[in-house]
């Protein structure tokens, strides 16, 4: 779709607007595949219109997401209009301000938006998943998708991005310890969780947070959402800023199990978290041809070489990331 059949639509639906002149330019909005631009029609009103592909269930389903996060409670971007025919969603700017930006302030000031953006995270926790649901959701985490994010991080990561022998993948994946891993987590009581919990889909905006890339929550574990944010590749959090926000999530949360119990669940989840990511930027760097984000999967692999090694059992995994190169070495023709 063209930028100018982009700014005939906005018209058509906007039509107090029409026969002003407004700017529409992109937006670099990460890894994804939907494309994002800023309508602006002066200095005091613009807004957010996104494009997105029909094929994919997750990017329909986003609209019906935000709607469910707004009417719980949750600061989420409001939807002016959504056409589901063309694949295009207009909606609440909120700017471009979100957590990562704040990664060189003071912890007195990020703390204090991390604690904001929990304090959101947290009212979905809470919200009982069934319901309300927005239909046709994504699969909830069970021993299954654990498995699958485990392999994704493996092939993805591992074998494309570091060239890992496929024998050496499949024998390290199939490991007992691992298998143990999805089982143990598939058996903990599930909650409404984000699924993609980091810093950069944590805007700020008059000082208050707001959660967006939200279109794959479903049934999970919360401590999954936490280890999201605080094992976080983009943003590197020291242990005491970790553990103050373990404290301030387990204060207000709903978990009734023991606090050591509890961080050896955030563990876990901290594995499949960052086994996940890993997956992702392979994909994203090489198969979608995006290689800036191969610059993340060095602090992600630091990340998991600390997680691995508080982990009894994991020790074989720790020497498997020790033997990976300094950087990825892609497999060419890969993508």
């Amino acid at each position: 779709m063209t930028i100018e059949s982009l700014i005939t639509q906005t018209r058509h639906r906007f039509p107090h607007y029409d026969g002003h002149p407004f700017d529409i330019h992109p937006v670099e909005k990460g890894g994804s595949d939907r494309k994002y631009y800023r309508v602006r029609f002066n200095e005091a009103a613009s807004l957010i219109l996104v494009k997105y592909q029909l094929d994919r269930p997750e990017n329909t389903r986003f609209v019906a997401v935000a709607n469910f996060l707004s009417g719980i409670g949750v600061n989420a971007p409001l939807i002016y209009f959504h056409d589901e025919e063309e694949g295009l969603i207009w909606m609440q700017d909120l700017g471009e301000e979100d957590l990562w930006h704040h990664r060189s302030e003071d912890w007195q000031v990020r703390g204090e938006l991390y604690r904001r953006a929990l304090d959101e995270v947290l009212v979905l926790h809470k919200t009982d998943p069934r319901v309300r649901l927005p239909p046709n959701g994504p699969p909830e985490f069970d021993a299954n998708l654990f498995r699958w994010e485990q392999e994704y991080g493996f092939q993805n990561c591992f074998r494309l991005c570091f060239r890992v022998d496929e024998s050496r993948v499949r024998e390290t994946f199939n490991r007992p310890e691992f298998i143990a891993l999805a089982e143990g987590l598939a058996r903990c009581p599930r909650m409404l969780i984000h699924r993609d919990f980091q810093s950069q889909n944590v805007l700020v905006c008059d000082e208050q947070t707001y959660l967006i890339d939200f279109q794959g929550m479903r049934p999970g574990l919360g401590a999954y959402d936490l280890a999201s944010l605080l094992y976080d590749p983009y943003v590197a959090l020291t242990p005491n800023e970790q553990q103050e926000l373990v404290d301030y999530y387990l204060d207000r949360s709903e978990y009734t199990g023991s606090r050591e119990e509890f961080a050896d669940i955030l563990l876990r989840c901290a594995m499949q978290r960052l086994l996940q990511a890993l997956g992702a930027y392979g994909v994203i760097g090489i198969i979608r041809s995006k290689p800036e984000f191969l610059r993340h999967i060095s602090p992600a692999i630091k990340n998991l070489r600390g997680v691995a090694s508080l982990l009894p059992g994991f020790t074989f995994f720790q020497d498997f990331l020790n033997d990976l190169p300094d950087k990825p070495t892609p497999l060419p023709n890969a993508a």
